[in-house]
Parts: C-alpha cells; sequence; structure tokens
C-alpha cells in the first residue's frame, strides 16, 4: 500500500526552518523549531521536506550554532546555489526519535487525547478529554472537553470546555502512555468555563 505525501509527514517532526545559503561550501542558516537544540549536535540523518512530496533523506556533515540559529552542512549539497534552493525547507526528524524527558516533563503530543480523572474522598470519576495544550508563558493550560452536557444550556449547543493549570499540586497522577491524567483540583475549578 503507497502513503501519501501528507501521510508520511505525520511521522516527522520539524526541528529547524532553513533561512537562507551560509557560506560558500552549501551550509545552510536554519531557525529552530525544537525546544532541544542539543539534538543537532548528534544529527546525522535528517529530512527535507517539499511541497507535495515524501520527505527526502539527507545525511547531515556538520552542525553547529550561531546567533541563535543552527548552521547545517548536508553531505549533497556544496555549493551555495545549491543551498540556496533549500530556502523555506523544513528540517525533519521522525517522530519516534524524541529526546528523553526528565522527570515531570511531558510531550504535549502525548498530553493530547489523555482522559482526565477527578479524584475526590477517595472516588474516581470521569472528567473529560484533553483537547489542546495552552501555553501561558508560565503554568500550561490543558484544555478538557467534558463528559457531561451543560445542565443550564436548554439549546444542547455542545460540549463544554474548562481549563485546568497543569501544575503538579492538581494534576496528582500523569500517565501519557496509559492516557490518563488524575486530577484533584481546588474547589470549583470544574465549574468554571473558559
Amino acid at each position: 500500500m503507497e502513503t501519501s505525501p501528507d501521510q508520511d509527514r505525520n511521522q516527522f517532526q520539524a526541528i529547524a526552518r532553513i533561512v537562507r545559503a551560509q557560506g560558500r561550501k552549501g551550509e545552510v542558516i536554519a531557525e529552530i523549531l525544537t525546544d532541544f537544540p542539543r539534538r543537532f549536535e548528534e544529527l546525522r540523518r535528517a529530512y527535507l521536506e517539499r511541497t507535495g512530496q515524501a520527505p527526502e533523506p539527507v545525511a547531515v556533515e556538520d552542525a553547529w550554532f550561531h546567533k541563535g540559529r543552527v548552521v547545517l552542512k548536508f553531505s549533497e549539497v556544496n555549493s551555495i546555489d545549491e543551498a540556496e534552493r533549500l530556502r523555506g525547507l523544513h528540517v525533519l526528524i521522525p517522530r519516534e526519535d524524541p529526546i528523553p524527558l526528565p522527570a515531570h516533563q511531558y510531550y504535549v503530543r502525548d498530553l493530547k487525547g489523555c482522559r482526565v480523572v477527578r479524584q475526590h474522598q477517595g472516588k474516581l470519576s470521569e472528567v473529560g478529554i484533553v483537547t489542546e495544550v495552552e501555553p501561558t508563558g508560565g503554568v500550561e493550560l490543558l484544555r478538557v472537553t467534558l463528559n457531561d452536557p451543560d445542565p443550564d444550556d436548554p439549546s444542547g449547543s455542545g460540549p463544554r470546555e474548562v481549563l485546568i493549570p497543569f501544575a503538579q499540586d492538581i494534576c496528582t497522577r500523569i500517565d501519557p502512555e496509559a492516557k490518563i491524567i488524575v486530577i484533584d483540583p481546588p474547589e470549583d475549578l470544574l465549574d468554571l468555563n473558559p
């Protein structure tokens, strides 16, 4: 069975976007799109994303940091003209090659789709499903679609949502592999609507 370029793209994540040629030997300078720049230090193979095509594998000869960006040298690119043709392309890596995270840190993609369960007086009750993780510059917020409809909304216009701070004192157990987050929220937190 053949896969479309879009299906192929879903198996990858972008870690950089090529801005322009840098130097005379085919190097490119790229904007860093990952929270883990150290991954470039060990990067030997990557993929380039071309519109309408499956990601194309490239060998990475060298990578170094320069003024908040990364300079990349690909094996098959040896001139300014060849490097300039890569302008705007994304540098991809397979999704199955994530950087291991320290304790109590999680990838956003692993939190989406998790069931949220409330622990109250020793009992567990279903709350809803995480649909988004919203950055705030501080504690992230889990956007959770609640399982129960709004009893005060006679139109039944759709599911309610609530924002839950992704903080250790509220999210007491986080298990992305089991797709569950157990919460012990303050009184009335679930009654607040964003």
